[in-house]
Formats: C-alpha cells, sequence, structure tokens
C-alpha cells in the first residue's frame, strides 16, 4: 500500500523502517505495553510487525511527528471476506481524538477503496477508552471472546469483538 490517507486530525502512511524508533519508544509506554506486550529488544518486535505479510502497517502521523500505528490485514475468501484493524497510540496523544480518527480514516479507506462491506477489531474487554474509540466511529460489540488473550502477567484475559457494517461507518 503506497497511499497516503489524510484524516481530519491524522495522516496515515505506510510505516517505514524508519519509523521504528519512534513505534517501538510507543510500544514500551507502560500503557501500551500492558495491551500490545513485545521482547526485550522492541525494536526487533516492530521490525517484525513491518515484515508481516499478513499484516499493512501504517504511522500515524499528527502534528508532524508519528505518534502510533494502525494495521489492517484481511480474510479474502469470498463467503467470508471482512478486514480487521488493530492500533496503538503515543499514551501523550490520548483523549485528542486521534485514534478515534486514525480508526475512522482507516475503515472510510477499507470500505471505499478495497470494498469490504464488514470490518472488526477486538479490544481487550476491560479497555474502555479503546472500546470507548470505537463506538464513535460505529463499531458494535457483538459478544465477548473468554479467556482470548494472555497478558504480560501471564494470565488469560477477555477480549471483546466488535464489528462494523459499510453502512454503519459514522
Amino acid at each position: 500500500m503506497r497511499t497516503i490517507l489524510p484524516g481530519a486530525l491524522v495522516t496515515l502512511r505506510p510505516a517505514t523502517p524508519a519509523d521504528i524508533p519512534a513505534l517501538a519508544a510507543i510500544r514500551t509506554t507502560p500503557e501500551v505495553f500492558a495491551r500490545w506486550q513485545g521482547g526485550d529488544d522492541m525494536q526487533a518486535v516492530v521490525a517484525d510487525d513491518l515484515d508481516d505479510p499478513e499484516a499493512r502497517m501504517l504511522a500515524i502521523e499528527y502534528d508532524g511527528r508519528v505518534v502510533g500505528a494502525i494495521q489492517w490485514g484481511s480474510e479474502d475468501e469470498p463467503d467470508y471476506r471482512h478486514a480487521n484493524i488493530d492500533i496503538y497510540v503515543d499514551p501523550a496523544v490520548h483523549g485528542r481524538g486521534v485514534g478515534t480518527d486514525a480508526v475512522r480514516t482507516l475503515a472510510r479507506h477499507l470500505i471505499d477503496d478495497h470494498g469490504y462491506h464488514r470490518l472488526v477489531i477486538d479490544p481487550a474487554a476491560d479497555n474502555a477508552p479503546a472500546i470507548e474509540c470505537y463506538r464513535k466511529v460505529g463499531f458494535r460489540p457483538v459478544g465477548l471472546m473468554r479467556q482470548y488473550e494472555r497478558g504480560p502477567d501471564g494470565t488469560w484475559h477477555d477480549g471483546l469483538l466488535m464489528d462494523l457494517l459499510a453502512d454503519e461507518l459514522e
């Protein structure tokens, strides 16, 4: 993907190796690490994310700097075709609408330019700010995924499956 996507607040562009230091620094903040985790070498983790053939990673730019990443993947089997989104944003810009604008901008691109009729996102069930962000875009809760992911403490935590149909995008 070479497209640059302008939002109301953010610009989404393909992430590059030059973004690795900034994204690794964001991933190591306690708020982001608690949700995304990683390893001892966060720069290597982010580099692996960039090389993942199953996901397309975009850098989120706000106020002239990289403040996070948003990625998407897809299920392209015709009878189940849909796209999925995942995102992390620097806690220094939380509460400013950055995440909402990034999700809305990517969702619009996936619907309008790629023809997806359904998008999914799966925040941790206890991540109220993320869930509210996704609701603002039009995502709706579909169901609780019990013991969906392992947390940094080694225990399993529930996830919330949310989806958005093309005509529900706000």
